[in-house]
């Protein structure tokens, strides 16, 4: 530990003698002469996940969310979001209500976060192989 303190005093002694001493000081960059042509360069980078994200806005979506989207709501995280993903796809939000084997509590909290769900069409980013069970977010 010593040796450590001892590493780092010197480095600073050395970075602070060379203020001191006159070595030029770093210059900021002139920016005023880059100019950029067209933002087309943004619309080269979105994939297929950013524009289904965009679609959503903010909201779950039943068809494309994955089982880690759903640990913000009460009751849900692991076993009712699992139950939500393996019957999908839904045409409409409120065809979650008709899963198969949902309890009663289970009914009550889909009921109560229907507002905060939507369904848009199945995209193959988001459903391709268990992506959805286990996205790979460790």
């Amino acid at each position: 530990m010593k040796r450590l303190i001892g590493i780092l005093v010197t480095l600073c002694v050395i970075v602070t003698s060379w203020g001191v001493t006159g070595v030029a000081q770093a210059q900021a960059l002139n920016l005023s002469s880059v100019n950029l042509q067209s933002s087309s360069i943004l619309a080269v980078r979105r994939n297929i996940a950013d524009d289904k994200l965009s679609e959503i806005q903010g909201k779950l979506d039943l068809n494309n969310s994955d089982v880690r989207d759903f640990r913000g709501l009460r009751g849900f995280y692991p076993t009712l979001a699992s139950k939500i993903i393996k019957n999908a796809p839904y045409e409409k939000v409120e065809d979650v209500l008709s899963i198969p084997g949902l309890s009663e509590s289970q009914k009550e909290r889909l009921q109560a976060n229907l507002d905060n769900f939507v369904v848009t069409k199945m995209s193959e980013a988001f459903n391709e192989g268990d992506d959805r069970f286990n996205p790979g977010v460790y």
